[in-house]
């Protein structure tokens, strides 16, 4: 998956916003207000930041170790950094998907 890949498949749950409001270098995606996507846009290899359910964030990360971390600045008990490279398309899908329903579901 590259990253226009990812803008088309963020972009088409519903009420999604896209931005940057922590520098042109890191792209945002929102719904309901609150992120659940981050794409950083200047590593050398492409990586995000998703929002998991605690349990299945670890079990992730013991699954997939060097693939799936802790999340990169943000609450690691909540939000995992995963790196593109070696994963299939259809598991970063689910990991956007995953991380949008939690979220959408959550008024701010």
């Amino acid at each position: 998956m590259n990253i226009e890949e990812l803008r088309i498949f963020a972009l088409q749950l519903n009420d999604v916003t896209e931005g940057f409001p922590f520098g042109d270098d890191t792209l945002v995606y929102k719904v309901n207000n609150k992120i659940f996507l981050l794409v950083g846009l200047n590593a050398a290899v492409p990586s995000m930041n998703v929002k998991c359910d605690p349990e299945k964030a670890l079990e992730l990360r013991e699954e997939f170790p060097g693939q799936v971390l802790p999340g990169f600045h943000m609450n690691k008990k909540h939000w995992n950094t995963i790196v593109f490279q070696g994963l299939k398309t259809s598991f970063l899908k689910q990991m956007i998907e995953d991380s949008y329903h939690l979220v959408a579901g959550k008024k701010k």
